[in-house]
């Protein structure tokens, strides 16, 4: 692995105006990091990818690279792109391990984080750097968040969040476990009460959508959100349906067969084209047995299974959908052991009921200015919680520009 992971940094063309730089979400320097591998400099392509990308270790095993760097690639138009996902998860994989040279002196001002995903993570990191004083609080037994508890080991190994366990305590990030803020105990006021001069939201989007449908509350129709924080204790029978598509919906595929499941479908309103997942991930999903089935919508769910129609999809000249239409007489039952719902998630409202003054959108999600400021003095917030469901690169890359902004938020309180 290691030999290959070098074979094919050799292959960057080192392009004066580098494509694949500007195609990644939070301008990683591909060809400086490639360079320095290759110079045997691999502490410093970690050094640099670390400063840049915190999440740097995750992001090369759970980005969309086909649309991003490796996509943009200059080599990917004759189908032989540069496989930077595995160079970035080789490297920043060697510096992780590696013990933090000098702790930062954190003796700043105290600063909360609440949730320890994509974006608190990234935060927690940046803001101790500083020589802040940051406390986490978690609301399960575990940091990553979504990291943790929404994406399939097989995609992304636990022992990562390990790592990063072990490297938040080496910079003296102190982090309370088992605590939902703003439920039947500590609130925002009382984090500002206990001298916080700044509070980060990174609580995600936990809240499964639900269809609107007859049967969704029966015992075997279940939400991705739910199944994939612990497939184990999930009994779903062999034969599964899953509405949706996106790429929790094929982690939902992918784990279900995993756990012994035989036929797994993937049911979608449109056409498959207009599917918003990861090619590469349907196609893994397809590989190890799961099908797709475009143009069907769902009516109602049964205890014998999902009842679909069919649909088509009108389409502009351009390829652009203008509407999903109903065939009518198309309808006909999917029987199914099990049903799982993975159409999309929102925030949950535990902060935003107990305290006055954060503003949300009709969707929940916490309104924000350019920055991340709440529409509450010394609230800020990112990451999915403000945006709705994005990539784990976006909501580390908003919340970089978050960390500035507390930063220069605090530094003008304490003048």
């Amino acid at each position: 692995m290691d030999f290959d992971v070098i074979e094919e940094a050799k292959r960057c063309l080192q392009c004066g105006k580098p494509l694949c730089k500007k195609g990644c979400p939070a301008n990683t320097a591909i060809p400086e990091v490639i360079n320095l591998l290759q110079d045997h400099k691999i502490e410093e392509a970690g050094r640099v990818l670390f400063e840049n990308n915190p999440l740097s270790m995750v992001c090369g095993l759970v980005c969309n690279h086909e649309k991003q760097c490796e996509g943009s690639c200059v080599l990917a138009r004759k189908g032989n792109t540069v496989h930077f996902g595995s160079i970035e998860h080789y490297i920043s994989s060697f510096y992780i391990n590696l013990p933090v040279k000098v702790r930062p002196q954190n003796t700043g001002p105290l600063i909360a984080i609440i949730g320890s995903g994509p974006a608190g993570l990234t935060i927690a990191i940046k803001l101790a750097e500083m020589g802040y004083r940051v406390t986490i609080f978690e609301a399960h037994e575990k940091i990553g968040g979504i990291l943790q508890y929404g994406i399939p080991s097989f995609r992304l190994p636990k022992d990562i969040l390990a790592y990063y366990h072990k490297r938040l305590i080496e910079m003296g990030i102190k982090i309370r476990f088992n605590v939902v803020v703003g439920v039947g105990g500590l609130t925002v006021d009382d984090l500002f009460r206990d001298g916080y001069k700044a509070i980060f939201m990174g609580t995600g989007v936990w809240r499964p959508i639900t269809l609107g449908i007859e049967g969704e509350s029966l015992g075997h129709v279940h939400f991705a959100i739910n199944y994939l924080k612990n497939p184990e204790s999930f009994s779903l029978g062999n034969r599964v349906v899953i509405i949706g598509a996106g790429n929790s919906a094929v982690d939902v595929a992918r784990t279900a067969l995993r756990q012994g499941s035989r036929e797994v479908g993937l049911y979608v309103r449109s056409a498959a084209k207009h599917l918003k997942s990861t090619k590469s991930e349907i196609e893994h999903a397809l590989t190890e047995g799961a099908t797709l089935n475009d143009c069907h919508r769902p009516l109602k769910i049964t205890d014998e299974g999902v009842m679909f129609i069919k649909t088509e999809t009108i389409e502009d000249e351009e390829g652009k959908v203008l509407a999903v239409n109903d065939i009518p007489g198309s309808d006909y039952l999917v029987k199914a052991d099990s049903v799982i719902i993975a159409i999309s998630q929102g925030p949950r409202s535990f902060i935003v009921d107990s305290t006055k003054g954060i503003g949300v959108d009709k969707k929940g999600l916490v309104q924000v200015a350019e920055g991340g400021q709440t529409s509450r003095a010394g609230v800020f917030a990112a990451g999915d919680v403000a945006t709705g469901a994005k990539t784990v690169v976006e909501a580390m890359q908003q919340a970089k520009i978050t960390a500035m902004q507390i930063d220069e938020y605090v530094r003008g309180f304490n003048e």
